[in-house]
């Protein structure tokens, strides 16, 4: 008998907010993206590991992460 897991790693896109970046100073549209880590057994996500979320800018391409909290604030449309 055999198990067969691992861990599977999804990315959405939570949208898009105008603000300035951190990097460059541009205003540009920032996307925010949710990266989401899970236990896996037999193909099956089972069991979330970590949770993280980032920020891009359009303009300049640097990405930094943000916190939960930030992530609300935002006015993500």
């Amino acid at each position: 008998m055999f198990f067969i897991f691992g861990l599977r790693t999804k990315v959405d896109r939570s949208g898009v907010v105008q603000q300035v970046c951190r990097n460059c100073g541009n205003h540009a549209a920032q996307v925010i993206t949710r990266r989401s880590t899970k236990f896996t057994l037999f193909f099956i996500p089972l069991i979330p590991i970590r949770t993280r979320y980032a920020q891009q800018c359009t303009f300049c391409g640097a990405q930094y992460e943000i916190s939960k909290s930030d992530v609300d604030r935002l006015p993500v449309g």
